[in-house]
């Protein structure tokens, strides 16, 4: 795979709703405070990831992605959750988004669309295709994705960054459907 000249990390990324900043390492007592609601990861492909050893690997895969964010309420700034871009492709002129979670309190709430919105807007001014890897059994991340505009187009095992294979379902969204 070739990397793109896509710059997975502006500065930051904001509407009404949300705020995206670049995830720094003394982020992580923040976002474990969102994450360590085993709630959270319910419905995730890797349940465990509320335990602190556990997220710390996440979160240490979250820096190294060079991609990630922490997502905060733009009304309250508290912290909220994170997402990221991963694997720019530059031959098939696409990134993956990925990673999401969001403290239970966020659900349902459009936090998850305003953040998705804010990342494919910005995606589309690099790339052609943006890629979703959902795990198979998150019902909620599939609708959410539907709900974007995504097409379902595939399943594959993912090896989560440390942490054992899981089966996903891959969700596109193609610049030019993207409203």
């Amino acid at each position: 795979m070739s990397k793109t000249n896509f710059p997975l990390q502006p500065i930051h990324l904001h509407n009404d709703m949300v705020v995206l900043s670049p995830l720094q390492e003394n982020d992580f007592e923040t976002l474990y405070a969102v994450a360590s609601d085993p709630a959270v990861w319910a419905q995730h492909p890797n349940k465990n990831r509320y335990e602190r050893a556990v997220f710390q690997n996440f979160f240490k895969g979250a820096l190294e992605s060079g991609g990630a964010f922490l997502i905060r309420d733009a009304a309250t700034g508290a912290a909220i959750g994170s997402s990221r871009f991963y694997e720019p492709d530059a031959e098939n002129k696409s990134v993956l988004i990925g990673y999401t979670f969001y403290a239970k309190s966020c659900w349902g709430k459009g936090f998850n669309q305003a953040a998705k919105k804010l990342m494919l807007d910005y995606a589309f001014q690099f790339v052609d295709r943006v890629v979703f890897h959902v795990g198979a059994e998150n019902l909620p991340s599939q609708k959410a994705m539907e709900r974007l505009g995504a097409k379902k187009t595939d399943e594959i095992t993912v090896a989560y960054y440390g942490e054992p294979d899981r089966h996903n379902f891959v969700y596109e969204i193609a610049k030019g459907d993207w409203k």
